[in-house]
């Protein structure tokens, strides 16, 4: 059994991981750090973990556990790492942006992957030290991995994407407390957001040419998870020609999954799944990109990282339906 840690253990992501890795068949949870709330039972942060009890935070880590995955906030898993040290065995996982991108890739020696499946595959299985994708950068990036690998990203990309209120994190603000965010659409940093950054780099990984601006406009939708995404450009490939580029692509991707049929965000949320549609209209290309952000864009590719980089099948513990209604 892998022997798994969670630092910063109460937040909806770590929820995620500790849901499904409970139901690991290979992974055994050995702490859940929690300063805070040391010695708490889990299940009265997670309040549908009640069926485990004894599950309970500590202020404690193991060095020695096999693998470490940081569920901190934005800029804190550096400072973390900083102080806490662990084995020369162990394998940390990053769910923050600490470390996403190449100039900050390299902390104390230690070289961290960027960890988008689709792309890394081969550098995650010899990995040690992951830099899991973010939420938005996940599914804005499948949708144009397949046209930059070809080198038919020719001028300026636009994404509109809306995502739930859990990408915000568990701490409510003005903007995500129910009174405000039900019934209710806005626009927020304006193709100025914090995962261009990553995004830019990995299409420029596969079109090293591409100097053209990713205009991406987020919106904070009125509901609780799932990223839909919808990236346009132009283009004078025939959409056949498109369908069998992104096929071939996608080819052997366990999780990624192309349709010819409209796509909508029920098919993917509470799966580590994203769903692709990709269409010709007029002179445009339209991607059409849907995932669950706490899963596929946060806590279920962590864990797919993981079964990668130990040799596990690539699905365990994250063969999850669906539930539409």
């Amino acid at each position: 059994m892998i022997e798994a840690g969670i630092i910063g253990s109460s937040g909806y992501v770590a929820g995620e991981l500790l849901r499904c890795l409970l139901h690991h068949p290979n992974v055994n949870i050995n702490f859940l750090y929690s300063h805070s709330q040391a010695e708490e039972p889990a299940c009265e942060t997670h309040q549908d973990l009640f069926a485990y009890p004894n599950l309970k935070f500590t202020n404690r880590i193991n060095p020695n556990a096999d693998v470490v995955f940081l569920c901190l906030g934005h800029g804190h898993s550096a400072a973390f790492l900083s102080k806490h040290k662990f084995s020369e065995h162990t394998a940390v996982i990053d769910l923050s942006n600490d470390f996403r991108l190449q100039a900050d890739s390299v902390f104390e020696g230690k070289k961290f992957v960027y960890g988008l499946p689709e792309k890394n595959k081969s550098a995650i299985r010899s990995a040690q030290y992951i830099a899991n994708p973010g939420c938005f950068a996940t599914a804005i990036e499948l949708a144009l991995l397949p046209l930059a690998k070809e080198q038919l990203l020719d001028g300026e990309v636009h994404v509109h994407a809306v995502t739930g209120s859990t990408g915000a994190g568990k701490n409510p603000t003005a903007s995500t407390h129910f009174s405000w965010r039900a019934s209710n659409v806005s626009i927020y940093k304006a193709f100025s957001h914090q995962h261009l950054g990553e995004i830019g780099e990995n299409l420029r990984g596969l079109q090293q040419g591409f100097d053209q601006p990713v205009n991406f406009l987020p919106v904070r939708g009125d509901f609780a998870r799932g990223i839909f995404a919808s990236a346009y450009l132009n283009s004078s490939l025939e959409e056949e020609n498109l369908q069998k580029l992104f096929g071939d692509y996608y080819s052997d991707a366990l999780f990624t999954h192309v349709s010819r049929k409209t796509v909508n965000l029920k098919q993917v949320v509470n799966t580590n799944n994203c769903l692709l549609q990709v269409q010709k209209l007029g002179g445009k290309v339209l991607v059409t990109s849907a995932i669950d952000n706490l899963l596929k864009g946060a806590s279920g590719q962590a864990i797919q990282n993981m079964n990668l980089m130990f040799g596990l099948k690539e699905n365990a513990g994250l063969q999850l339906k669906a539930s539409a209604f």
